[in-house]
């Protein structure tokens, strides 16, 4: 009976892939790979043999069966497109099948695009949560991040070259102007490292052409900031959504997750300031 191996493979780097790693891939009887075109130049480079399967988002299922009966004879190894499997790829329902049908399930360490940026990006790194891809839509990542706002851990995000300011600049209006590391291109050629204010990330990043994929480490809410807002604190934020366009329902909305305060208690400051300013 083999084992499943999760082996962490470069996230830009040829020089970070590890002896372990390496020859784990040798010695696989099979190599489940996220894109086998990908995986497929990266054991060329290591002259590594061992045949490949494709293991994606949309086959993970309709492969478990296939990867149980070859773990049943050999081991097998699981790979994504670079970093650690499983993390934000394909790999958890893969695991639980492999755990339930009795196989051994053993990590490769290595890579990791979230705690690499998490590491050198000058913020809190004893409690931080990672959640993947911020949503697409706006209205959807607003509402995600405004349901994190309050949180005190350092968060960890992902994000492409498409959305990057859009996102900085949701960040902005549902967090406030902490403090931010954008990491691009992690250990590639072109890596950058863009430590300051979100603000100021908005600014840089529009200023020029953006390529490559993008972590994001922004700073949790300080303790002295959880407490709940003055009211004329409060006022002064309603003060200045209000000249954004904004309805009502969005200002209420929005500045109760950063203000502590209950919705209906903002949304009514929201609508005295409207009854004022029509009169």
């Amino acid at each position: 009976m083999g084992a499943l191996y999760l082996v962490a493979t470069p996230i830009g780097n040829l020089e970070d892939m590890s002896p372990r790693a390496i020859r784990v891939l040798h010695e696989a009887s099979l190599i489940a790979a996220e894109d086998t075109r990908h995986t497929g130049n990266l054991l060329k480079h290591f002259e590594i043999e061992t045949p490949l399967t494709s293991y994606f988002e949309h086959n993970k299922l309709s492969k478990l069966d296939f990867i149980l009966d070859k773990l049943s004879s050999g081991d097998v190894a699981l790979v994504s497109d670079a970093g650690t499997p499983a993390i934000n790829d394909p790999g958890y329902e893969l695991i639980r099948a492999a755990l339930a049908s009795g196989f051994d399930v053993r990590p490769i360490p290595g890579p990791s695009a979230p705690v690499a940026a998490l590491s050198v990006s000058g913020l809190p790194t004893d409690s931080f949560l990672y959640l993947g891809y911020l949503p697409h839509k706006k209205t959807e990542r607003r509402k995600f991040v405004g349901q994190i706002a309050n949180l005190s851990y350092t968060l960890i995000f992902l994000e492409s070259p498409r959305r990057i300011v859009e996102s900085l600049e949701d960040l902005l209006s549902m967090l406030g102007d902490r403090r931010i590391c954008v990491a691009r291109e992690m250990t590639k050629m072109f890596e950058e490292y863009w430590r300051g204010t979100i603000s100021g990330a908005v600014e840089y990043f529009k200023s020029k052409e953006v390529r490559g994929e993008f972590t994001l480490v922004v700073e949790g809410m300080k303790k002295e900031e959880r407490e709940k807002w003055k009211v004329e604190d409060l006022q002064a934020a309603i003060e200045k959504e209000s000249k954004g366009g904004k309805s009502a329902k969005e200002i209420s909305a929005e500045l109760s997750e950063r203000s502590g305060r209950n919705k209906k208690d903002v949304y009514r400051l929201v609508s005295q300031k409207g009854s004022k300013d029509e009169s």
